[in-house]
C-alpha cells in the first residue's frame, strides 16, 4: 500500500492531504470524516526532504483554512452557536472548555488547544464567537495548522520510513515468518480466553451442609 501510494503524483498528494487537513479543522465536519487518518497515510509519501517540506506546509495552511469555517460562524452567530444542534452534538462542555481557555489565554489558545480532541475544532469558533480580532487569530491558527501537520505528517513520515527499512531487512519471507508468528500468538491468547472463561462454569459445586438440607 505504502508503494502504490508513493506512486501517485504528488500534487494530487498534495491535493487529497490538503483537502483533508481543512476538512478535519472545519467546525464539525472532522467528527464525520476522518481527516487525521487520511493525513497520516498521506504523510508516508513524504519520502525526501523536499516532499516532506511542501506537505507539511499544505497541510498545515489547509488546516489554518479550516479552523476559518468556525471562526466566521463564531462571528456570525455569536454565544448562540453553544446552542445549536451541531454544538451539542459535538458535546457542550467542550464548547465551554474552549471558551474557558480563550478566555484565559486568548489567541494563544487556538495553538494551546490544537491537539486536544474536539475541543480544537471548536476553539476557532470560540474565538470568533468571542469577538477575538482576525489579526490576533490568522498568525495564531496559521501555528497551530504548522504544529498539527508537524505531528501528523512527521508520523506518517516515520511508519512509511520504518515500513521501508523493515522491508529491507526481513523481506517477503520475513513477513511471511512475522505474520505466521503473529497469528500464532493471537491463536494462543484466544485459546486461553476461552480456557479462563470455561473454568468457572466446569467447577464442582461446594457440598452442602448437613444443616443446610
Amino acid at each position: 500500500m505504502i508503494d502504490a501510494l508513493a506512486g501517485l503524483p504528488f500534487p494530487l498528494v498534495l491535493l487529497v492531504a490538503g483537502a483533508a487537513s481543512a476538512i478535519e479543522s472545519g467546525l464539525g465536519v472532522g467528527m464525520v470524516f476522518p481527516g487525521e487518518a487520511g493525513v497520516l497515510v498521506l504523510g508516508t509519501t513524504a519520502t525526501s526532504p523536499v516532499r516532506f517540506g511542501l506537505l507539511f506546509l499544505v497541510v498545515g495552511l489547509a488546516a489554518s483554512i479550516g479552523d476559518h469555517v468556525g471562526y466566521w460562524l463564531g462571528r456570525r452567530y455569536g454565544v448562540r452557536l453553544r446552542e445549536t444542534r451541531l454544538v451539542r452534538r459535538l458535546g457542550v462542555r467542550h464548547w465551554d472548555r474552549a471558551m474557558l481557555a480563550l478566555h484565559r489565554h486568548g489567541a494563544a489558545a487556538v495553538l494551546l488547544t490544537r491537539m486536544v480532541p474536539v475541543v480544537r475544532t471548536l476553539s476557532p469558533a470560540g474565538a470568533g464567537a468571542s469577538r477575538l480580532p482576525y489579526r490576533r487569530f490568522l498568525p495564531a491558527s496559521i501555528a497551530a495548522g504548522l504544529l498539527w501537520s508537524g505531528v501528523y505528517v512527521g508520523l506518517g513520515a516515520f511508519a512509511g520510513a520504518s515500513a521501508r527499512y523493515l522491508e529491507r531487512m526481513l523481506g517477503t519471507a520475513g513477513w511471511i515468518v512475522l505474520g505466521v508468528a503473529a497469528l500464532a500468538c493471537a491463536l494462543v491468547w484466544w485459546s486461553r480466553r476461552r480456557r479462563a472463561v470455561r473454568v468457572p462454569a466446569e467447577l464442582p459445586a461446594e457440598p452442602v451442609a448437613a444443616h443446610d438440607r
